[in-house]
């Protein structure tokens, strides 16, 4: 497979440097990666993000059988690039699932080879973190071997210190309850002045990597995110990953890494142009190039759209998270291509197998499950 980047040396000797590194599994540093969002072109950084992803994973692309749960969309929190919740003051707009509706839920799936329950929504002040204790308690004791996923870092900073309960101490109440692993939500992009300008009120990028950290120091995986193409630069985006990679250098609890489009549809920064397909699948490209610790690049499918999902798979990405069930609303609504975002298995397993990729489904932390 090296030969493929020999090919990229002679066409392209501006990146002969970094391509030598990728051969020699090198890490490339801030400023290369700066260099290949302002200098790469799509072509090239497919090409090197391809070989990478080919030699960690031949041809193989993952997916798991999961369904969200969305307690709320209720939120104290007024983050402008979310179309997704109801501020608490206009809480008659939104909804708020009982632990009783959100059992039936799980218990919806009895019978069926669900692997994971994902759950995540608004932060409500009457959700606590005893609330979701019991919730999870009661979804292991109805079915044990399902895996539980769930909550934002923003979340859980909520409920950690509306309970006056440090970190270690909360994440550990509700890993015991029954919690397995954390969704990467919330990430959005660390650098502090963005921040300030997209969701000021919210929990800072050094909380965010200390719970991540601190889940991680319990055994727990995480999975980790970055919202792009707003109004952060490229640098911002070099460093969000940055922080990322390091802070896995240190754990190795994170699984894997999503890149999350921002949509414009119906928020406080609709007068932002979305970034183009083109704009997407560089970024999918510099993330597997830079997040060199990462084991998995996912593209969330019910953002892309199908067509364009298939697309990173050249571009990087290994994994198309799950089946999705028509349960989750926090993109559709913000005017994200799938609607109704539910793919059957043998849909998605199709949708894979039609760029020539090989469907594996997967578990949460991406133990086999079965051959496609």
């Amino acid at each position: 497979m090296a030969g493929d980047l020999s090919i990229l040396v002679q066409t392209s000797p501006h990146l002969k440097n970094i391509v030598q590194k990728i051969i020699d599994r090198v890490r490339i540093s801030p400023e290369e990666g700066l260099y290949l969002f302002e200098k790469g072109t799509l072509a090239e950084l497919g090409t090197m993000a391809n070989f990478i992803r080919e030699r960690a994973h031949g041809d193989i692309t993952y997916f798991n059988r999961n369904f969200h749960i969305e307690p709320t969309n209720v939120c104290v929190f007024s983050c402008k690039f979310c179309s997704y919740s109801k501020l608490y003051a206009k809480r008659e707009e939104g909804w708020e699932l009982s632990i009783d509706e959100m059992l039936d839920k799980v218990k919806s799936y009895d019978g069926q080879p669900i692997t994971e329950v994902h759950i995540v929504g608004g932060v409500h002040p009457k959700m606590d973190i005893y609330f979701f204790e019991e919730l999870i308690k009661k979804i292991k004791a109805h079915r044990p071997g399902l895996h539980v996923k769930g909550f934002t870092a923003v979340e859980l900073d909520y409920m950690f210190r509306k309970a006056k309960l440090g970190r270690m101490e909360g994440m550990t109440l509700l890993h015991n309850a029954g919690l397995d692993s954390l969704p990467g939500g919330g990430a959005e992009i660390f650098d502090k002045d963005i921040r300030e300008k997209i969701c000021a009120d919210k929990v800072d990028a050094e909380g965010w990597l200390d719970i991540h950290a601190t889940a991680h120091k319990l055994g727990m995986h995480s999975n980790a995110t970055m919202l792009y193409g707003h109004v952060e630069s490229y640098a911002h985006r070099i460093d969000h990953m940055e922080r990322l990679r390091s802070l896995q250098d240190e754990t190795k609890g994170f699984n894997t890494f999503i890149p999350l489009k921002f949509r414009n549809f119906d928020n406080e920064m609709s007068h932002i142009p979305e970034v183009s397909s083109i704009e997407d699948m560089k970024l999918y490209a510099i993330a597997r190039i830079y997040m060199d610790n990462f084991p998995h690049i996912k593209a969330y499918w019910p953002m892309l759209g199908r067509e364009q999902a298939q697309l990173t798979l050249s571009f990087g990405v290994n994994d198309l998270d799950g089946t999705i069930d028509d349960s989750t609303k926090i993109y559709s609504m913000a005017g994200s291509e799938e609607q109704n975002p539910s793919l059957s298995t043998e849909e998605l397993v199709t949708l894979i197998k039609q760029v020539g990729r090989k469907p594996v489904e997967r578990d949460t932390l991406y133990h086999v499950i079965k051959e496609y």
